[in-house]
């Protein structure tokens, strides 16, 4: 068996303090602090173990004076608070002007052309919470069948449709539509066309986060996705991983459903079968479920549940095995309104000599860098620096 490395990203879990987060409206935001402060303490033993608690000052997770990982923060140098932003970086790619975002809903013309190319009309079309928007216009939908149109601080073009009044595969050939408008006819309107099925009845509606599908921009050039699959060996995606790089240097698909305890048993079947590669998995819970819900007792939770199944992906490491866990952005709970948060963002580091002090990285692409090194990939002209020694 050669190399391994394994990718966990906490997706929306940020550690604050970023440099410019003045200039996105986020100065005071802390994800983990400000978390661990409004619960009274988070209960993350074996992420303290590996010293979470050595790279930002968070109530119950003391620092160690022997932490079983390496152990940093990174500074994101895109211009964006974005998922994907966050994820392309890690692989290489910085997106230098940030994607357009419509503050005031879509344009007339945007929302017109949808309406021809569906067959149904259009309500909504502000930025919203997706639950508090389904709630609010869920029973209009049931009546009109309308699609739900909304969109956030993000990129992102989202269509809500109640799968009883719409079937799921029209509301997916209707975010396909969408994603050609908005995406695959050379101009780049939005970062991704999101589906957003639910279920239920008026005060009672679910979403069907399993049946999400989120229809992207393909990575504009190369990444250290592609490198590593172009090397011969393979990229296993948990999560949302394969929507956010449209599938692009990706060799196997694992989808993880329902919820993010599903994806660390994904991971696990990841590494139970792989042979050499990478394995690179979302857990989007966090951000999903708590972040923009602005829910701090479900993120304590949250990072609990993730704690407990650490020693299961501690315990299947070998020497040959590197495993990263980092964030993409800052998610806030406690944070004014619903949007994602500029934040710095961990670095946990198992494997790959003795533990070190890894500093500030300054990019968040020095993840891919090192683990293209670990793996024996060139990294060639992307950048980033490997920070093992």
């Amino acid at each position: 068996m050669g190399r391994r490395a394994t990718i966990v990203v906490l997706d929306g879990l940020g550690a604050g303090h970023a440099p410019d987060a003045a200039d996105f409206g986020d100065e005071g935001a802390n994800t983990l602090g400000n978390t661990a402060r409004a619960v009274g303490g988070l209960e993350a033993p074996n992420l303290a173990t590996l010293g979470l608690g050595n790279v930002e000052d968070i109530e119950g997770v003391p620092p160690t004076d022997r932490p079983r990982a390496s152990h940093g923060l990174m500074v994101e140098r895109s211009s964006a608070k974005a998922t994907l932003a966050g994820h392309w970086e890690m692989m290489g790619l910085v997106l230098d002007e940030p994607l357009p975002t419509y503050p005031e809903g879509f344009p007339e013309e945007i929302v017109m052309r949808f309406e021809d190319e569906t067959g149904r009309e259009v309500i909504g079309n502000r930025p919203a919470s997706g639950t508090e928007i389904i709630e609010e216009l869920g029973p209009d939908q049931e009546k009109t069948g309308s699609w739900i149109v909304y969109t956030s601080a993000d990129s992102v073009f989202q269509v809500a449709a109640h799968t009883g009044v719409i079937p799921l595969q029209e509301l997916y050939e209707a975010c396909e539509k969408a994603h050609k408008m908005l995406i695959g006819e050379g101009s780049i309107l939005v970062e991704r066309v999101i589906a957003r099925p639910f279920h239920g009845s008026a005060g009672n509606y679910e979403r069907e986060n399993e049946n999400r599908h989120d229809y992207g921009i393909t990575p504009f050039e190369n990444t250290y996705l592609d490198k590593i699959k172009a090397s011969g060996k393979e990229v296993v995606a948990v999560g949302k991983i394969k929507d956010i790089f449209d599938g692009k240097g990706i060799t196997r698909h694992l989808p993880g459903q329902p919820d993010d305890g599903a994806k660390v048993g994904a991971v696990l079947e990841a590494l139970n079968e792989l042979e050499s590669g990478l394995v690179f998995a979302n857990l989007v819970d966090f951000d999903a479920k708590y972040g923009h819900r602005r829910d701090p007792e479900g993120m304590a939770r949250n990072i609990r549940r993730f704690d407990d199944r650490l020693p299961e992906l501690l315990d299947v490491l070998t020497e040959d095995d590197l495993l990263i866990v980092t964030a993409d952005h800052g998610n806030d709970p406690t944070f004014k309104g619903t949007d994602h948060t500029r934040e710095r963002v961990p670095l946990l580091v198992v494997g790959g000599g003795e533990p070190q002090d890894l500093g500030v990285r300054h990019g968040f692409y020095d993840v891919g860098a090192t683990v293209a090194a670990w793996l024996g990939v060139e990294k060639e002209d992307l950048p980033g620096r490997n920070f093992l020694r």
